[in-house]
């Protein structure tokens, strides 16, 4: 999706070679694009013998949904073991907790 962001049109072979050595197979990235396509983060369109891929989900829809995701499937639906679990992964000081309790807070707060 990173590279489909870029280059926000692109076929599987652009999108091949955005990637630096070794390049995943041609084959591959099809099978991750057309994937893409059928969960609806990328509008596939006929462009002569092959595809052109384009953005369908902005960048931070994409990101809630991969989000929600992880928190379901890993976390049982639970975002404080999520927030517990990066938290002592990284080490997180208590003062470091607190500003994203604060960050938290102001984004709340801007979206009321």
């Amino acid at each position: 999706m990173q590279i489909v962001w870029q280059l926000e049109k692109a076929s599987v072979r652009e999108v091949v070679a955005q990637f630096s050595n070794p390049k995943p197979a041609y084959t591959t990235v099809a099978t991750v694009m057309n994937t893409l396509e059928k969960k609806g983060f990328v509008n596939k369109i006929p462009a002569g013998k092959s595809h052109l891929f384009t953005v369908k989900i902005l960048k931070d829809d994409y990101s809630g949904f991969k989000a929600g995701a992880l928190v379901t499937n890993y976390f049982n639906g639970s975002f404080s073991r999520m927030a517990s679990f990066f938290a002592k992964d990284n080490k997180l000081s208590i003062q470091e907790l607190e500003e994203m309790i604060e960050i938290a807070k102001r984004q709340i707060e801007k979206e009321k």
